[in-house]
């Protein structure tokens, strides 16, 4: 082999190594029963608690996926990076709610929203693992996204540090709404810090939409799992154009 032949090979090796090493401690956190119960639940190890989770088997909102484990597993290992202690996070689409209790366990002041359908799964999983453990009492709010952003979260009092988002594209009809609701909830101060597990077209779609109004940044990748996480912020008014045109324009994601 050619000697930059022989450098990419030693180097893709090695990513791929470090990829495994990686996803192996990430699901290492994760214990799944063997007795079968009348209700499905796993129980997870962060901030060095145990944290059990129900889950819902029927409905995918109420399954904890993979990307969730890699957005705990980062805001864990990067807590002074990322210092969650006393900041205004919420996590959209939170269905189980353990990027929630995570965040919340690392001190933030946590609102946990999705649909209405899954908010008493949601409230319960959060009470159990943050009650007496939190500094501050997580919140759990009804969130569709792009319906009545002004009323339930008018920007005037939207003054989130952090947004968290794991595994929220996917084969869904309300990726233009996601999008709205990102940008409606966004300051230009707000990180976005975003895990994406890369299924279909349409995720990469999704990513070249979303760069239209945000910065987005690769901060890691895992190959093996297919799941990227990114941090993001808002586009500074003259880099972003009219951000009412480019959500009127047809999206081809959507069709």
């Amino acid at each position: 082999f050619p000697n930059w032949m022989y450098k990419y090979n030693l180097t893709d090796t090695r990513e791929a190594y470090d990829d495994k090493q990686v996803v192996t401690e990430i699901m290492a956190r994760c214990f799944i029963p063997t007795l079968i119960t009348t209700t499905s639940w796993e129980s997870f190890h962060f901030i060095g608690h145990e944290i059990r989770i129900t889950e819902a088997m029927d409905c995918y909102g109420a399954v904890v996926w993979p990307s969730a484990l890699v957005l705990c597993y980062f805001l864990e290992t990067n807590a002074k990076q990322y210092n969650m202690v006393d900041k205004n996070v919420i996590e959209i689409g939170a269905g189980t709610g353990l990027v929630s209790i995570v965040a919340s366990l690392l001190g933030a002041h946590v609102t946990a929203t999705d649909l209405p359908e899954l908010l008493g799964n949601l409230q319960y999983n959060i009470s159990r693992n943050t009650k007496m453990k939190s500094k501050h009492l997580p919140q759990v709010k009804e969130l569709s996204w792009g319906v009545a952003l002004d009323t339930n979260f008018p920007r005037s009092s939207n003054n989130f540090d952090y947004i968290l988002a794991a595994d929220v594209v996917y084969a869904h009809p309300f990726l233009e709404e996601l999008l709205i609701t990102f940008d409606h909830l966004c300051k230009e101060t707000t990180i976005i810090l975003w895990a994406m597990k890369f299924r279909l077209e349409k995720e990469n779609k999704f990513v070249d939409r979303f760069k239209e109004l945000f910065d987005l940044e690769e901060i890691s990748s895992f190959p093996s799992l297919n799941i990227k996480l990114y941090k993001a912020v808002k586009k500074n008014r003259r880099r972003r154009g009219n951000a009412k045109a480019i959500f009127s324009r047809i999206w081809l994601c959507s069709t």
